[in-house]
């Protein structure tokens, strides 16, 4: 046993190392850079969304829906700055990187429908000042869309080597006459 593990441990670091070297991932401290610039950008819409007041908005005939949608869009928005953050702990986390695109789209699709509300019952230039900060971020969110992309490949490449490699170690454990100490326990003893 300890004899296939030191012939399988080389092809996992050959596998790890061959991933490292491909290139097509980026290093983690500019993921991280990249993170932190998102989570700042997204985080300046705190403070706009707070000035919102769709309570107000009833009494011009506003739908009760934009009071939900608004509540909906700060909770979000504290969902996505939380998986940003953990995913720049963990930027090797495909899962967490995908949350934080998956929370990002959503939250631009929340904040796009609110902002027409926006516009029509409370201030079109607030509205404005929220669809910038949502631009701001577009940048953010498509360096984090070719991230994910690159990580997924990574992944794959990680997988099918040490697919091979352990299609490799079944080949040469299968060809191997079984140990003596195996046969010794297979041997049925008459009565």
């Amino acid at each position: 046993m300890a004899g296939l593990a030191i012939r399988i441990l080389p092809g996992f670091f050959l596998a790890g190392m061959l991933c490292a070297q491909s290139g097509g991932l980026r290093p983690e401290w500019e993921v991280r850079k990249t993170l932190q610039e998102l989570s700042v950008k997204i985080q300046r819409l705190g403070p706009y969304l707070g000035q919102v007041k769709p309570q107000e908005w009833l009494a011009k005939g506003a739908p009760d829906a934009y009071v939900r949608q608004h509540k909906l869009c700060q909770d979000e928005l504290g969902y996505l700055v939380r998986a940003v953050d953990a995913l720049a702990v963990r930027p090797e986390k495909l899962p967490v990187a995908l949350e934080a695109y998956f929370r990002i789209e959503a939250l631009e699709k929340m904040v796009d429908s609110l902002s027409n509300g926006i516009r029509k019952y409370q201030n079109a230039a607030l509205a404005e000042l929220i669809g910038g900060v949502m631009s701001e971020s577009f940048s953010g969110r498509d360096q984090l869309r070719q991230y994910i992309q690159e990580l997924a490949e990574s992944k794959d490449k990680e997988f099918q080597i040490v697919d091979s490699e352990a299609q490799r170690c079944r080949g040469t454990v299968s060809q191997q006459p079984p140990s003596p100490l195996r046969q010794e326990k297979t041997k049925v003893v008459p009565k």
